[in-house]
């Protein structure tokens, strides 16, 4: 007597690609929290190293800035021209007032 258990055979092999595919689906559903968290975390992480890059180069600015200062006599003297408005003994300072911002001038 032969039985024909090819339909049972065929049959369970289904059933196992099924539950292996759900099981597949229940774990990337699990760790799906996770990976999300992880995509954020990249994403803040490259934005803080590009905030350390500016930073960087604003410090960059500052040292030169601070070296001048410290070492140039002529950058001393420009920024006391400047700011402070201050002159050779026998030169004129002339200082020139702007119109406020949408302001007609007088004529």
């Amino acid at each position: 007597m032969n039985v024909n258990v090819g339909l049972w055979d065929k049959l369970s092999k289904v059933v196992i690609f099924l539950l292996f595919v759900a099981a597949l689906t229940a774990v990337f559903f699990w760790y799906l929290p996770l990976i999300q968290w992880n995509q954020n975390y990249r994403k803040r992480l490259l934005s803080y190293d590009a905030e350390i890059g500016r930073q960087e180069k604003v410090s960059h600015q500052l040292k030169v800035s601070i070296d001048a200062m410290q070492n140039d006599p002529k950058t001393v003297e420009r920024l006391v021209r400047e700011r402070l408005g201050w002159a050779k003994p026998g030169e004129m300072v002339v200082r020139f007032q702007g119109t406020a911002a949408g302001a007609n001038p007088r004529r």
